[in-house]
């Protein structure tokens, strides 16, 4: 069965690959209408469904005049895609917009989500990283299940094969906008996207061409092309990072294919992406603040690390309406590979991944004057492996037997995921809405195992056994149009719930009980108000929260997993853009946010009330942008990260950091752009993560200061 769900998974990429260019030719010679540097291909069929979004998305945001339908690039997006929420539904959501990702030049995907409130990505060694959204930085089954990643709304995961590097499968470099969510999810998503979710939107049509090329001080070169027409789009990202530490380096390559389809009378888009990555890898510097040591900074203590990654993924978003009923049904498959070296744990073994997967998403809506219901469901077939093995003894003293050589897991988990939610929006009146949501879903899971049952040193082998999961998550919402002027308010409750990753289940160590692992649960209730005043210079959305988790699973600065944890998490995000003259615009964010434990375990120090390790209680981002003429921009920007312990007990902390970075561009020609990056203003030693564990202090210092220079060409 799992060889049968690892061929279907991949020869469904490939199928859906295979028939992108017979797409591309169907309706390559489709006549297309261009409005604002977008292209639509059949007005007719897509004028109501714009409006409609247009009515929901909230006039007060655009510009634009609703009326004609000269509506911009962002909003299109958000029409052929299927996403978690609208900026006029209740909760948080930010996005980082088309101009902010090519100002950025993003190398790695934490320097453009950090710029948003409330995300606080770790960067470790090249493209690896811990995420952070509105919670601690999770490692981990946590950091793996807490948090779901979506390109053009579809998850790159299955829910019980998450990985906390999944960032980099995705391709952002050229992505038309970036959506986050704070918090759980709306009924749409279920699993795993419990603290947050974070959805690339590619581009689908009408782009023009552009290609960038870009090289730094510290031997890193990038070039990025996305070409198309009225229908198609072609995108391709490469990067060469020879590594400013030692045996660093980094080449990775990104494509991207996108074209409108049209048959039997659905319309929609088909896709593909895929991502390949191999990096030699940098292990943690160790000493107390050792980042401020420019040679140990620069010092790789682990020279045997790597990791190889191979990601594919396609999808075809149909969209058909049968007379008052939009249908949407989007197919999908995924395949990804991974091998790397633990450079992280003191035994250095070495793991190999892969999970195959197919499935399909859809729903239905139906809209009335003042009400709109939407009923959809999910499946998910998935089937993934894993390997651990350790190639050379090691013991932290004398008769250490808790790491033996070999193979400490090699195991095969098939499972079947099956969702259905609905969602009911009810107008009470002319601006105020209510949204209530429910999910509900079943995960079941077949594992087998090819290594000897039973306890292995620290490593507990289950047998063969299954297992089934069941996930209900309500979701109520109001929010007030025109509260007070141009400013909504909203109100929002919504429980997130994961259920356990297949490592958390399966890769047990010798203190735990087959089957005790839980699924999790996050309450979570925030208030909110966003909106223009000062006629309209200035933007801002603040959000107020209150979250419990239970059944908290995480590793401990030991490396020993701990189960039935609880959490409490509440915080203030904020953030803001004021256009200060025609040429200046000020903007930002700050967040402040206790994140605590709601437990005892002495074995750990953890105490009720402590705060979590790797949770800053500030965070900030500051930007100062100057226009002076149609051909010149400037950017200065500030990320500040606040002090945090880096272990369970509070014993080890990191007194946090301010780095600031300045940006300029020059248009050369109408067509022709130069640009430079100074990265590290100020030449900051900092650490990227800080952690404490296995009785050290432990970091991954921060790049020193370092100028990018690039040109960008755009052709119509």
């Amino acid at each position: 069965m799992s060889r049968l769900i690892r061929l279907l998974g991949a020869g469904s990429v490939l199928a859906l690959g295979l028939a992108m260019p017979q797409a591309f030719a169907q309706v390559g010679d489709d006549e297309a209408y261009r409005t604002d540097e977008c292209y639509i291909t059949d007005w007719d069929a897509e004028e109501d469904r714009l409006r409609e979004v247009v009515r929901r998305q909230g006039v007060q945001d655009w510009e634009y005049d609703v009326v004609t339908l000269g509506l911009p690039c962002s909003l299109m997006t958000t029409v052929n895609v299927v996403g978690d929420r609208l900026s006029s539904e209740p909760g948080s959501l930010s996005r980082v917009t088309k101009g902010e990702i090519r100002e950025t030049l993003a190398d790695h995907p934490a320097e453009i989500l950090n710029s948003l409130p409330g995300v606080n990505i770790h960067t470790n060694s090249g493209q690896e990283h811990l995420i952070a959204i509105r919670s601690p930085v999770l490692n981990g089954g946590a950091g793996q299940g807490s948090f779901l990643v979506l390109q053009n709304g579809v998850p790159t995961r299955s829910p019980a094969f998450g990985n906390v590097n999944m960032l980099f499968e995705t391709h952002h470099e050229i992505a038309e906008q970036i959506e986050v969510v704070r918090g759980p999810a709306s009924a749409a998503y279920g699993s795993n996207a419990v603290h947050g979710l974070v959805d690339i939107i590619m581009p689908t049509r009408g782009v023009e061409t552009e290609v960038s090329v870009s090289s730094s001080t510290l031997s890193r070169t990038r070039g990025d092309i996305v070409t198309g027409n009225g229908s198609q789009v072609l995108g391709l990202s490469v990067q060469h990072d020879a590594g400013w530490r030692d045996d660093t380096s980094v080449d990775q390559q990104k494509l991207y294919l996108a074209t409108a389809v049209e048959f039997a009378g659905w319309s929609g888009q088909a896709w593909l992406s895929a991502m390949n990555l191999n990096q030699e890898t940098g292990g943690f510097i160790q000493g107390f603040e050792a980042y401020e040591d420019e040679d140990v900074s620069e010092s790789n203590p682990n020279p045997e690390a790597f990791r190889d990654a191979k990601f594919a993924m396609a999808a075809i978003d149909l969209n058909r309406s049968f007379g008052e009923y939009d249908v949407n049904v989007t197919p999908y498959a995924r395949w990804q590979e991974m091998e790397f070296r633990q450079h992280f744990l003191p035994y250095k073994g070495f793991e190999e991944n892969s999970h195959s997967a197919f499935g399909v998403m859809g729903d239905v809506t139906r809209r009335y004057d003042d009400l709109r219901w939407t009923v959809g469901g999910m499946v998910d077939a998935a089937s993934g492996d894993l390997l651990e093995t350790q190639p050379a003894p090691f013991g932290f003293f004398p008769g250490d037997s808790r790491f033996p050589v070999g193979v400490h897991y090699d195991y095969t988990v098939e499972t079947l995921a099956f969702a259905l939610w609905g969602e009911l929006e009810y107008e009470i009146s002319d601006d105020i809405r209510v949204l209530a949501g429910l999910r509900a879903e079943t995960h079941d899971y077949d594992y087998t195992t090819r290594a000897p049952s039973g306890v292995n040193g620290r490593f507990n082998v289950p047998a063969d056994r299954s297992d089934s999961f069941d996930l209900v998550t309500p979701k109520l919402g109001i929010i007030w149009y025109d509260a007070i002027g141009n400013v909504a308010l909203y109100a929002n409750y919504a429980r997130g719930q994961r259920a356990p990753q297949a490592s958390d289940l399966y890769r047990l160590q010798s203190l735990q009980t087959v089957g005790e692992v839980k699924s999790e649960t996050l309450d979570s209730l925030e208030l909110g108000a966003r909106g223009a005043v000062l006629d309209g210079r200035l933007y801002f959305d603040v959000a107020a929260y209150v979250m419990e988790k239970e059944n908290y699973f995480f590793r401990d600065a030991q490396g020993l997993n701990v189960i039935g944890g609880r959490t409490d998490h509440v915080g203030i995000e904020g953030q803001a853009s004021f256009e200060v003259t025609d040429t200046v615009t000020v903007s930002g964010n700050l967040s402040w946010a206790e994140h605590t434990y709601a437990f005892n375990r002495a074995a750990n120090g953890i105490v009720d009330g402590n705060p979590i390790d790797s949770a800053p209680e500030w965070l900030g981002d500051l930007r100062i942008a100057w226009a002076p003429t149609d051909r010149l921009d400037a950017s200065l920007s500030l990320e500040y990260v606040g002090e945090y312990f880096t272990n369970e007990a509070n014993t080890a902390s990191y007194d946090g950091h301010t780095v600031a970075s300045a940006r300029a561009s020059y248009d050369l020609t109408d067509q022709l752009e130069a640009f430079v990056i100074i990265r590290n203003l100020t030449d900051e030693r900092y650490a990227d993560r800080a952690d404490f564990a296995f009785g050290n202090h432990r970091y991954f210092p921060g790049e020193p200061m370092n100028a990018t220079f690039g040109v960008r060409a755009s052709f119509d």
